[in-house]
Order: structure tokens, then sequence, then C-alpha cells
């Protein structure tokens, strides 16, 4: 396809589509079934300016994507539909390429998706993309090398050309910290027809990507580049970078050895426009013999990420005791420091601080740490959840936490907005918990998540959260061992009420070889157990457990619940080694009896 010229994509779907009144809150995919026409026009719109290869408006169209909005019956007529449509306005004389993008879970999911899962995924959709009648696939925006490799595969199953395309940020690495220098032999090796760049940042950012590949592989290129950096104006993103730079960047592109060139996000038919005035009838650049190296190694840390350091000193030794506490919901920490002296006092490994639990507004958990650090001297474990911060906002706050003096973070998704019923909030969740601690792990590394170098390294101790009470405890073994492998050192699990899970936890976790605390939150009344029971997402309680509160409150609520705790305790007796307590509504003096309890025997 592009042996002899320079092929001319087209530009972004979306940008026309929105410019031509489509909400952004919309599901473009859906409207080759509900606004056929309306897709059509922007295809049309680009074949008129020029382009020789149209993009079928499939991008997110797959089973994960559109199954979070109850569409996931129609993952093949979408497809189906946007080949039928892109192949109306191209032609015979145009090719119409099937874009697919990258599989990610619905947003705020906590459960990444299994490879087997993503090759049935891939496979639906770009089936039903070469049932519609494309010419080849155009894989793009991939962060990931494994999944993009995955593509690869199934294309080569179905038996079309594909187009290879990640999406490299500033610093030249992807979300997922992959370069140029890694990726290119890997996709060479999985049959890549061409590889590329597409999205990411700027035609500047993609200019060096497409210089360093052409260094690499004697592949044809591919191009994409996004129409600068997007400015808000009076309630719309605008792209201010005009279709002549934008052309003039696509010559340079093309003389750096790209033979596919395209617009990404902010381009419209006028960047096409003056793309293919100022590129048509080019010939794709001569290229030096690629330089082959071998895919690079992960870079190497030059200080544990795993050490036993603070409140997990006494590991092994002796039974490791943290306890939850909430920050306030406005700005008196009085009762916060009180409550952190007397657990100090008692001898309080650590203080499990939480961050807005339940989605419900609270003092800000990282300065509030600090604060307990310096003024009482307790260790502090600060939980950092993937809900309330972008991905440029936990690489800055937790940077910013390091600077403070916090050394221990427990790394967890956090609770979905709906569940505190805060008014306009939103979620984010542009990672889960496996995603942050592979940031983490990567600030330890003295990088950031892209691989840009920090000039430094953080020094934090990163722990899980693990959730028994499950019917399928094998299942969550698995999502523990991942965390792991992206860096966990320690486990705050879930409450437990059952000794019997207790048994089931000890010994599935066991061969992990990492500290366990096991979550205790005792109960103080027949309401907060049901609320718990029923409400409290990764909580459940024994029907044993709930007949022993039935009807009782008050100090019979609190009496009761704190003897199901004893209980409990007693049955891991010498095989827990570390308690995480929980005390209900703040009330501290619960957890120092049970301080004081573990301790007797310890």
């Amino acid at each position: 396809m592009c042996a002899e010229r320079v092929v001319i994509g087209d530009g972004a779907m979306g940008t026309l589509l929105y410019e031509r009144g489509v909400s952004l809150d919309a599901n473009f995919e859906h409207l080759n079934l509900v606004r056929p026409t309306l897709v059509a026009s922007v295809h049309e719109a680009y074949a008129a300016v020029g382009a020789d290869l149209l993009e079928t408006n499939t991008f997110g169209a797959n089973r994960a994507r559109l199954g979070a909005i109850g569409l996931q019956s129609k993952v093949a007529e979408i497809n189906r539909a946007g080949a039928r449509l892109a192949r109306q306005a191209a032609g015979s004389t145009r090719y119409v390429a099937g874009s697919v993008g990258p599989l990610i879970g619905p947003r705020g999911g906590d459960a990444p998706l299994e490879e087997s899962e993503k090759r049935q995924i891939l496979r639906e959709q770009m089936n039903a993309l070469a049932e519609g009648g494309v010419d080849l696939f155009l894989l793009e925006t991939f962060s990931s090398l494994a999944d993009l490799r995955l593509a690869l595969a199934v294309a080569a199953e179905i038996g079309l050309p594909a187009v290879a395309q990640l999406a490299f940020l500033e610093g030249g690495r992807t979300r997922d910290g992959i370069d140029a220098e890694t990726a290119v032999p890997v996709l060479e090796s999985a049959g890549a027809d061409l590889i590329g760049a597409n999205c990411g940042s700027g035609p500047r950012d993609l200019l060096a990507a497409v210089k360093a590949m052409a260094a690499l592989t004697d592949r044809p290129l591919s191009a994409f580049a996004n129409s600068g950096f997007p400015q808000y104006h009076d309630g719309r993103y605008i792209y201010l970078a005009t279709p002549e730079y934008f052309a003039s960047m696509g010559r340079e592109m093309v003389a750096a050895g790209a033979t596919l060139v395209g617009g990404c996000c902010g381009t419209t038919p006028e960047h096409i426009r003056a793309l293919s005035e100022a590129v048509r009838g080019s010939v794709p650049a001569p290229r030096m013999l690629p330089r082959r190296t071998q895919a690079a190694s992960p870079v190497e840390s030059t200080h544990p990420l795993c050490r036993p350091t603070g409140f997990l000193d006494g590991w092994g030794k002796r039974p490791v005791v943290t306890v939850e506490i909430d920050p306030p919901r406005g700005l008196d920490c009085d009762k916060v420091l009180a409550a952190a002296r007397s657990l100090h006092e008692a001898g309080v490994d650590a203080i499990s601080l939480a961050e807005n639990p339940l989605a419900r507004i609270r003092l800000g958990n990282l300065a509030l740490a600090s604060r307990l650090q310096q003024e009482v001297g307790v260790p502090v474990i600060a939980h950092v959840t993937c809900r309330d911060r972008n991905l440029i906002g936990l690489h800055s706050d937790l940077m910013g936490a390091h600077l403070l003096g916090l050394r221990n973070i427990l790394a967890v998704t956090g609770d979905p907005v709906s569940l505190g019923g805060e008014s306009g909030a939103t979620s984010v969740f542009d990672l889960n918990s496996i995603g942050l601690l592979e940031l983490l792990s990567a600030l330890n590394r003295g990088t950031n998540l892209m691989g840009a170098d920090l000039g430094g390294h953080t020094e934090f101790l990163l722990g899980a959260a693990f959730n028994p009470n499950v019917r399928n405890m094998e299942g969550q073994i698995l999502r523990l061992e991942k965390k792991i492998a992206a860096g966990a050192c320690f486990v705050q699990t879930q409450p437990v009420y059952d000794a019997a899970l207790l048994d089931e936890m000890l010994r599935l976790t066991e061969p992990l070889e990492i500290p366990v605390l096991v979550g205790i939150l005792p109960l103080v009344s027949e309401r907060n157990a049901e609320f718990l029971h029923n409400e409290v997402p990764g909580i459940r309680l024994p029907d044993t457990v709930r007949q022993r509160m039935r009807g009782k409150s008050g100090p019979e609520g609190v009496a009761e619940g704190l003897a199901v705790a004893r209980e409990l305790i007693d049955a891991g007796r010498g095989r827990v080694g570390g308690w995480y307590l929980m005390p209900p509504f703040g009330k501290v003096d619960i957890a120092l009896e049970l301080i004081r309890f573990i301790r007797r025997w310890s």
C-alpha cells in the first residue's frame, strides 16, 4: 500500500461529530446505527479533500467499552455498519481501515481483562470489521505493547494487513513506559505491516517518534498527529494549530520516513486538504539500514523496592497492629490528633489514614498524614485512591507526599462517586489499583509512569487492599499476585467476620510470602451490621454474626461486636502476623480495647 507513494489518511472523527452537534457524552460509535447519515457525511468530507484512506467510526466499538453502556449485544452490528459507511464514501479508489482502539475495562473497574478475554473481544470486533469489507486494520492509540501484539495476532488470524500505532507522550514513551527502541523490534516480529504513532501529544513530539522509528526499521511507517494541544474556550475544546502548520509538520514526517500520514484529535477536512496539497505525489523517503537493537529491559532499581521499614520492622516477632482513622469532614483536626496520640501511647504500629471513604468529602489525608507524623510521631499509611485525581494529579500529589515525608502508601481504586452521593462530583479512574502501584513503583525507580527521569527517586513502601469476602477467593488471589508484581509489599484486607473464611485466606495467601494485615471492623449494633452487610462494597457478614447482633444496640451492641472481634483474633493467634483495626464511627476506645487484647498474648 505504501511502497511506491505516500498515502494520505483522513482526520479526526470525534472532532467533526462534536462540531456538528453531537454531545461529548454520546457514544460516537453507536451513531453508525442511529445517525448513519451524519457519520457518512464525515467520511465524505475527508474523501472530498484528498484522503486516500478512510477510517471506520469504530475506535471504541468493542465489548469492553460498549458493555459499559449496555450495547454489548450490538458490537458486530456497529462494526459492520461502520465498515459499510466508510466503504460507501471510499468507493473503489480509496482504502478503508478498520479502526481498533486499545482495550480497557469500564472506567472505574478494578478488574483488568485477562489475555483470553482480550483476544476474544478483539476477535469479535475485528471479525465484524472484516465482514463489513475493510481493507486493513488500523490499530491505534495503544499504550500497551502486549495488547498491540495481541491485536496483531488476531489480524494475522483473520488474514488482513494491520497498521500498529502506539501513542507516544511527551518524552517519547507511551503511558506504559514503552519507547520506540523497545517497541519497533517487537512489532516487527509480531508481523505489523506498518509501524507508527498517533495521538499522544502534538505534531512536534510525533515527528520525534517517527524519526526514532525510522532509525530502527525498514518497514513502512505511519503518523497520525493531533492538531496541537486543545484549549478550553467558551464551553468547548478548541485546537488552535492551523492547517498550514499541520501540513508543514506532515512534510517533515514524510521527509523523516513516514509513508502513511493523516490526522488525529482536532484535525478537520481543512487540515487534511492542506496536508494533501503539501505531500501528494511524494515518494517514501530513503532510509538508512535499520539499527537492530535488543528490546530494552526494564530499568533496574538501584535500591530495594520492598524493604521492611517503619511500621513493619516487628513483622514476625510480634503482631503488627494498624488502626484506621478517617479525616474530619471539616477543618478541625483536634479529635483526630487526640485519637492518634492515644493510639500511639497504646503501641499502635501505624495509623492507616483513609481518603474520602465511601466517596464522601473529607479533609485531604496527605496533608493530615504529614501533620500526624510530625506532631504525634506515629507512622502513617496514607490511602491514595484513583477516583479523585487524573494521571497528572496522581503523579504530582505522590511526589509531593514524598516531599512531606510520607513513606507508606496504600494504593486503592476507591469507591465510586455514586456511593457517596456528593452532588456534581465525577469519578476519574485514569488508573485502577494495579496501575497506581505501577506508577508508585516507577517513582521508586526514579521515573514517572511514562519513563521520564525525575532526577531522584521516592522511597515508598507500597500496600494493597485484598477482599476475601467473595465466593471465589482464588480470583482475588490472582488479583493480589498482580498487585505484588506491580510493587505491593504489604496487604490490608477488608473486614473479616468468619473464622472459616480467615482459615481459607491464610491458606491461600501463605505462599505469596507477603505481610497480610487482617481487617477487623467491630460491630456496634444490629443496624450497623445490616448496613455493612447490605450497602458497603467488600463487606459480607455471615448469618451467624448477623443473628448475634439482632436486636442489639448501645452498650449491649458494642459488647457483642467486641466479642465477635476477640473471637476472630483468638482464631488467628499464632498464625496472623498483623491486624488492621477499623473502629466504627471514630470510636477509638474500641480500637484501644482490641490493641490491649492483642498485646496481652504477644
